[in-house]
């Protein structure tokens, strides 16, 4: 958390006093005429020292088109925003930490600490701002959503982003309590005791938590399909011993879409030595039956596990793509940290971290392997250099492995690597592409909109259950096809905001969908089930799609 002091001196640099906002007009005015932000910038220092950083442009860009002095000018906003990457996925990511509590993990490799969720340290950059607001889930969203407005950032389709140790392990009754939270701060404030932020918890603290009368997260759901800050991805992370038919139903409830889980190693050996407490066929079974429910899914993948080598690694990755095939993956090296009982292992000689170079080599050799169906979303986790013990301490390790990659001539497929971002789309050169795949028992098509130059424009996930493809027992999923993500990319605009060559604005996520329909109808389904998040189902609403119990179906013969 941010000391007062240094607290103070940040709140005072960034204070618009009325000769900074002068200088902000007139620095907004020479770069609307065309001229490099950066060096327009530099060229006009403040009095006293240091100079006008973006966030102030945004501010007094929102200030005059708000009195009318200036027009929405959405190439403009776009030069002065800080950090454009953060949008260019098409969505904006708000990340919520729960509560410390107690998690059924064992791990050697996780660390403990008491003011925290297992796994996490309080010094990591998201974590920082848990502790800051207490683990508030409201003033956690309400404070990363004014940040990145202040910032420049639409804030109109937000993919939440619970982290936390194992979701799946919390008290139910505190989960909806702290859903509900996070849509009220996305929701406008209603008149009723919830419009104030609450206490979150901390470790020996209150809680604060009210209870959640029935309806009332549904109540809210409704509230966020049609409000100005749209829940468009709702993910938490949890362990595949956590998966069942009835934590799925509940899931559903909440408004879950795509969900994380710590697969580390698909070695049981591995697993064993490293008390993960789960074998190899408990990931399977969870893999499939989240596929079976349309789930978005995210493995962690963990290289220099208590007993692996680098060869063993590069053995392991592999068997990622052999039925397990999931949409994303993390990358999260074994980093030997003080709070971790791998640290006594490693005390023993018993425990040999990999160097940066050899984690680069082995990264640069895996990547290119990486199925163009599936997105790295990490390569390393963000934890400061302090912690680590010995090892690697990088944490551009991504930067750095491409950076080899592009040595040795090799290239990663994956969706990240090929996202569109913010360059323009001609929608006429586009092309359509079907890549199936099996995934145990279901069938899968990626089925993608590319560019001349091998770009994702946009996607579609089309699953198609096989005859033993696990039963959710949900009525909704009978029998249907399951449409799992409908994804397109550019920079993240604003609803009903047009931008020339903008692929999100092309009509690309309607086509998609026909093609999904011809495709499903082809293979005999009848009906189509797709998981939709709060905030896009209007979007599926207007397109065919009717409500089911937690489901948006349609018949398509």
């Amino acid at each position: 958390m941010m000391h007062p002091e240094r607290r103070e001196r940040w709140r005072e640099s960034h204070l618009l006093t009325p000769d900074k906002k002068d200088l902000a007009r007139h620095v907004l005015e020479q770069i609307r005429r065309g001229r490099d932000v950066t060096k327009t910038l530099r060229s006009h220092p403040l009095e006293g020292g240091g100079y006008l950083n973006k966030s102030m442009l945004v501010t007094i860009y929102n200030e005059m088109v708000a009195a009318g002095e200036m027009q929405e000018d959405a190439r403009l906003l776009e030069r002065i925003r800080m950090k454009p990457m953060r949008t260019l996925s098409g969505v904006t990511t708000v990340t919520v930490l729960t509560k410390p509590y107690p998690c059924p993990g064992k791990c050697i490799f996780c660390p403990t600490d008491v003011r925290m969720p297992k796994s996490y340290l309080p010094d990591e950059p998201g974590a920082m701002r848990a502790v800051e607001h207490q683990f508030d889930p409201y003033a956690q969203v309400r404070s990363r959503i004014e940040q990145l407005q202040s910032l420049g950032h639409p804030t109109d389709k937000i993919e939440l982003l619970i982290l936390g140790g194992t979701w799946s392990s919390y008290r139910r009754d505190y989960q909806e309590w702290f859903v509900k939270r996070c849509f009220d701060a996305m929701n406008p404030p209603p008149s009723s005791p919830y419009s104030a932020p609450q206490n979150g918890g901390t470790e020996g603290g209150s809680t604060g938590e009210q209870k959640v009368e029935g309806g009332e997260l549904e109540i809210d759901h409704s509230i966020n399909e049609t409000t100005h800050h749209r829940n468009v991805g709702l993910v938490i992370e949890t362990r595949p011993d956590e998966i069942t038919p009835d934590e799925i139903r509940w899931l559903r409830h909440l408004g879950v879409t795509k969900v994380q889980m710590g697969a580390q190693s698909l070695d049981d050996r591995i697993l064993e030595l490293n008390k993960r407490g789960h074998d190899v066929e408990c990931t399977r079974k969870a893999v499939a039956l989240l596929r079976a429910a349309g789930f978005k899914i995210v493995l962690h993948w963990m290289p220099n596990l208590l007993g692996a080598t680098p060869e063993s690694d590069r053995e392991d990755f592999a068997r990622l793509w052999n039925g397990f095939c999931p949409d994303e993956i993390k990358i999260y090296p074994n980093q030997l940290l003080a709070n971790a009982e791998l640290y006594e292992y490693w005390q023993r000689g018993e425990f040999t971290p990999y160097t940066t170079e050899e984690l680069i080599d082995l990264i640069a050799d895996v990547k290119p392997t990486i199925p163009r169906y599936c997105r790295v979303n990490r390569v390393i986790r963000d934890i400061p250099s302090t912690n680590v013990v010995e090892g690697n301490r990088r944490t551009s390790l991504r930067q750095d492995v491409h950076e080899e990659m592009k040595r040795r001539g090799t290239k990663c497929q994956c969706v990240r690597c090929r996202e569109v971002r913010g360059k323009p789309v001609s929608i006429d050169s586009l092309k359509l592409d079907d890549l199936v795949y099996q995934a145990g028992a279901a069938e899968e098509h990626f089925i993608s909109y590319v560019t001349p130059d091998d770009k994702l424009a946009g996607f579609i996930r089309l699953s198609l259950p096989g005859e033993n493809s696990p039963q959710t027992g949900i009525s909704d999923l009978g029998g249907a096809a399951l449409i799992r993500e409908v994804h397109v990319y550019g920079q993240s605009l604003q609803v009903g905001m047009e931008k020339e060559g903008a692929a999100q604005h092309a009509g690309l996520g309607t086509r998609l969908l026909e093609e999904a329909e011809r495709l499903a109808r082809a293979n005999g389904f009848e009906r189509m089930a797709v998981i939709s998040a709060v905030g896009t189902r209007g979007y599926y609403l207007d397109r065919g799609f009717e409500r089911g119990e937690l489901y948006l179906v349609k018949q398509i013969v």
